[in-house]
C-alpha cells in the first residue's frame, strides 16, 4: 500500500517546523514539490529551503510538478472548485504511480496546518476512492496562520470567555459580523470585505507573508486604517506577483 505523509509546515518561517513533522519528512521516499508558475515560483523555493535544512535522509527524493490551476471564471465557484480538485487529485495518482513503489511514503508539505482552510485532506480522499492501487495517509499538525497572526500581535485569539468566530471573506461579506462573536478571524478575502463593515465599530489586526522576510502588519480602528491596509495589500501583491494574508477582527 502507497503512504502520504501530509505535513504541516507553518506560514512561512522554516523554524514553525516541528521536531514530528521534521521526523516525518526524513520517513518518506519522495517529497511533492507543487509549482504555481512563475508567480509564486517563491512557495516552491520555501519547500525546498525547509527540504534542504532538515532532510537528511539520502534516499529521500524531491519530485516537481506543476499544479492544476482552478479556473477562477467559472460562474458556479463549488462546481469550479470540484474540477479542479479532481484535476489535482488525478495528478497525484500519476505521480504516485510513477514515482513510488506499492509500499512507499510520499510527503506533501501543506501551508499552516493542513486541517484548516486548505483542501489537500478531502483531495487526498477523492484520490483514494478512485484510484486503482491502494493509499492511506496520516496528518502532522502544523502552525496555522491565525496562529502566526495572534504571535506578531502579541495578544491572544479570544477575549475571556468569549467566542472565536473563523470564516472566509466571501461568507463575511454575504453575512456579516457575527452576533454571538466579539472576535472573528478572516481568510481567503481577496476582496477585502473588512470595508463593507462599520469601521466605528470594530478594531482589526492584519498581516501579510506571516512568518517570512516580507511580513508585514497593520492595526488599529478599521475606520482610520481600512485604507492603509487595502494599500499596502495591493502594493506588496504588486510587487511579489501573489499575497497571502488573514485578519482579526474584535468589536470595540
Amino acid at each position: 500500500m502507497r503512504h502520504i505523509v501530509v505535513i504541516g509546515i507553518g506560514s512561512g518561517n522554516p523554524e514553525h517546523m516541528t521536531v514530528q513533522a521534521i521526523n516525518a519528512l526524513n520517513r518518506a521516499d519522495i517529497v511533492l514539490i507543487p509549482q504555481k508558475g512563475e508567480e509564486k515560483a517563491e512557495l516552491a523555493s520555501l519547500r525546498r529551503a525547509i527540504c534542504a535544512r532538515y532532510l537528511t535522509n539520502p534516499r529521500t527524493r524531491l519530485v516537481p510538478f506543476d499544479l492544476p490551476v482552478r479556473d477562477a471564471a467559472r460562474a458556479d465557484y463549488r462546481e469550479g472548485v470540484d474540477d479542479w480538485h479532481a484535476a489535482i487529485a488525478a495528478t497525484y495518482r500519476t505521480l504516485l504511480a510513477a514515482h513510488l513503489a506499492e509500499d512507499g511514503t510520499a510527503a506533501l508539505l501543506v501551508w499552516g496546518d493542513p486541517s484548516l482552510y486548505d483542501s489537500t485532506l478531502r483531495i487526498i480522499e477523492r484520490l483514494r476512492a478512485g484510484a486503482d492501487f491502494a493509499v492511506d495517509h496520516t496528518v502532522i499538525p502544523g502552525i496555522a496562520s491565525l496562529q502566526a497572526l495572534a504571535a506578531s500581535f502579541r495578544m491572544p485569539l479570544n477575549t475571556i470567555g468569549g467566542a472565536v468566530y473563523v470564516t472566509t471573506g466571501r461568507r463575511l461579506a454575504r453575512e456579516g459580523f457575527p452576533d454571538n462573536a466579539d472576535t472573528a478571524l478572516v481568510m481567503l478575502d481577496g476582496d477585502m470585505s473588512f470595508r463593507h463593515l462599520a469601521g466605528d465599530d470594530f478594531d482589526i489586526f492584519w498581516g501579510a507573508y506571516l512568518g517570512m522576510a516580507d511580513e508585514t502588519v497593520i492595526s488599529g480602528r478599521l475606520a482610520d486604517v481600512a485604507e492603509t491596509i487595502a494599500a499596502t495589500r495591493a502594493g506588496l501583491r504588486g510587487r511579489n506577483g501573489w499575497i497571502m494574508d488573514i485578519y482579526l477582527l474584535r468589536r470595540r
